[in-house]
């Protein structure tokens, strides 16, 4: 869902997602990132909440070398391509429509020897989940995707379905409404929820979840 764009006069930190591109440096590489907000609105911008989840990676919160690892919403790809760049195999998601965008941010910052363990699909929460093998990723990213509620069933359908025990599912965001804790109380009745960092100057909330398992299982 787009926002409406704003004039000249526009709040000061809002003027970056109007920016053609954004520079940041993970993985001691600089990376260049094209955001279209007049195009796609949200889906083709930087959020705080996935340079935040960057750095979180990047500190080592995580092991990413040689995992397979799949970012959900990706929007301009940033996310997975910080973990690409740690050694993870990675699977970049989103709706058709951002794809062709993710998919130049994903040329643009992925080298020659790193293509083969980066690829970028279709994927759309709770849709066609078949086309994806269930229960096979290590690591679950997901940077800003608690925002609209009446996507917060499709997402922990998704989630259930990607992951298995050892999957650790990390999700980066704002918690700014009623619906937002909401969210996190539905994921914690399928999957054992802890908060595991807090950037209070952007005001991000990293979450981490796994599945637990069924009582007759113990």
């Amino acid at each position: 869902m787009a926002l409406l764009p704003y004039d000249n006069a526009m709040i000061p930190e809002l003027r970056k997602f109007h920016e053609a591109s954004a520079t940041f440096q993970f993985a001691n590489r600089d990376i260049v990132i094209r955001q279209d907000w007049k195009q796609l609105g949200v889906a083709a911008v930087v959020w705080d909440a996935a340079v935040i989840l960057c750095t979180f990676l990047e500190l080592g919160a995580v092991q990413l070398q040689d995992r397979t690892v799949i970012e959900l919403g990706a929007g301009t790809g940033l996310v997975g391509i910080v973990a690409a760049h740690l050694g993870a195999d990675v699977t970049v998601t989103d709706r058709e429509v951002a794809l062709q965008f993710l998919e130049s941010n994903v040329q643009d910052n992925i080298s020659d020897d790193l293509r083969g363990r980066v690829r970028v699909k279709e994927l759309t929460w709770g849709v066609n989940l078949s086309k994806f093998e269930p229960a096979s990723y290590d690591v679950i990213l997901g940077a800003d995707v608690v925002y609209l509620e009446e996507t917060f069933p499709a997402l922990l359908e998704t989630l259930e379905y990607l992951s298995s025990e050892r999957t650790t599912i990390l999700l980066s965001c704002r918690i700014r409404y009623a619906r937002d804790h909401d969210f996190l109380m539905m994921l914690g009745s399928h999957f054992a929820v802890e908060r595991v960092h807090y950037d209070s100057k952007r005001d991000v909330h990293i979450y981490k979840a796994q599945k637990t398992k069924l009582k007759e299982e113990l």
